[in-house]
């Protein structure tokens, strides 16, 4: 894919289905007695291996273009598939699907491919089996996982670091667990899992960093609209400001406070960007403006960073394009994604000549001057691509993306929406 340097970004945009939610509204929707409607749905690879995974368990799932019908087979209804669960590439179904097949009367394998595969699975290994999980993993920490039948007791479980993948894992064990199950976080993380329960009728309640929930009887169906994600519209939010004379306008763009970090952090570096329609539904939602403006070096880490940990490579884009330094620092996290995202846009960024340097938690960016056009490499991570292809936008020359198919895990139309605006 070739991307070259362009003049104003405008027009008015939607940007896909919020991945996280459409991964956890297929999950409940299966697990919930009656048929859940799902409108927004992400029809990206990971949650389409989402939809592959409990249609092997017996869930009817239908797929349209317009809406995703689930028809749940109640919280104890899934049967034993006759293969191996493949997750493909995601670290979301595989996690929270764990917490599933924690609570289940049938031996179940679950695997992905070769970069899940060297993924850490250990953090959810440890306390699944506090609860009474009988789970097995290669070196006790990567796939494949096997899990046999248990009988699950609540815990009280803090956790190590905020991981809402982590959190959810729990919870979802929890709803097979006898007594309460309570999760512990070092700061906030997002709480899409915990807002779709009440929508079922779950009893969980959130005090502070404290989440506890009641194991239910059953899950009632309701129906789910997806807000468009704003780790997607973070790449316009960026390339809006960045670009000389942009105004572009996202809609329908998910603002739960817990991933809103990307806005935090963007009116710090001084974006233009404003909030209009705003509608608090099952989660928050609004419009996003974006225009140009100079944008200055800040400060990224502590507890902002759970809220913005997808966001962070389409930052240190951001970053390259300010005035003056920004260090991004407690993203440790950022290692053990699809890709080591740290060592992935150090190297990438120092390649098209960012003045930059890694760290052992993160990146120090000195901006201010104009990144050249390069062939940049992806590692295969979609994000990766995407951020990069960002920066080509205002570099000097013009830039090639290998492996740019790798968008479709999370935005299969990314190439052509950037085309529309006048990329």
């Amino acid at each position: 894919m070739q991307i070259h340097p362009c003049g104003p970004l405008r027009g008015s945009i939607t940007v896909p289905g919020d991945k996280s939610i459409s991964h956890r509204a297929v999950m409940l929707g299966a697990l919930a007695s009656g048929t859940t409607h799902i409108t927004g749905f992400l029809m990206g690879e990971d949650c389409l291996s989402t939809i592959d995974c409990f249609r092997k368990m017996g869930v009817d799932i239908e797929v349209t273009d317009g809406e995703v019908v689930v028809e749940g087979v109640g919280l104890h209804g899934l049967c034993a598939p006759e293969e191996a669960l493949y997750t493909g590439n995601s670290g979301t179904t595989t996690r929270l699907l764990c917490g599933i097949l924690a609570g289940q009367p049938f031996t179940v394998t679950v695997n992905g491919d070769a970069s899940i595969q060297k993924r850490p699975m250990g953090r959810i290994i440890k306390p699944l089996r506090e609860m009474g999980a009988s789970i097995e993993g290669k070196n006790d920490n990567f796939c494949p996982l096997t899990l046999y039948p248990s009988e699950l007791h609540g815990i009280e479980y803090r956790l190590p670091v905020a991981s809402a993948q982590l959190k959810s894992a729990i919870l979802l064990a929890g709803l097979y667990a006898e007594g309460q199950t309570t999760v512990v976080e070092p700061t906030p993380s997002r709480d899409h899992t915990e807002r779709m329960f009440r929508a079922l009728g779950v009893e969980v309640e959130t005090e502070g960093n404290v989440i506890t929930l009641d194991p239910p009887e059953d899950l009632h169906a309701v129906d789910i609209a997806v807000p468009g994600d704003i780790s997607s519209a973070a790449f316009f939010l960026v390339a809006g400001s960045i670009v000389p004379g942009s105004e572009l306008t996202i809609r329908n763009v998910g603002v739960n406070p817990t991933r809103t970090g990307i806005l935090d952090v963007l009116r710090d570096m001084g974006a233009d960007i404003t909030e209009t329609n705003f509608r608090d539904e099952a989660e928050p939602v609004c419009d996003l403006t974006v225009r140009y403006s100079k944008l200055r070096g800040v400060e990224i880490g502590g507890a902002i960073i759970p809220r913005l940990i997808d966001e962070l490579p389409v930052l240190a884009v951001a970053a390259a394009y300010a005035e003056g330094e920004t260090v991004i620092r407690d993203a440790q996290e950022l290692k053990v994604k699809e890709s080591n995202r740290i060592a992935a846009m150090v190297t990438e960024l120092a390649r098209a000549g960012v003045d930059v340097e890694e760290t052992e938690d993160g990146m120090v960016i000195r901006g201010g001057r104009q990144p050249r056009g390069i062939s940049f490499q992806t590692y295969k991570d979609h994000r990766i691509a995407m951020s990069l292809a960002v920066l080509g936008l205002a570099a000097h020359g013009d830039s090639r993306i290998a492996d740019h198919e790798v968008v479709a895990i999370s935005y299969p139309d990314f190439f052509r929406t950037l085309e529309s605006l006048g990329g």
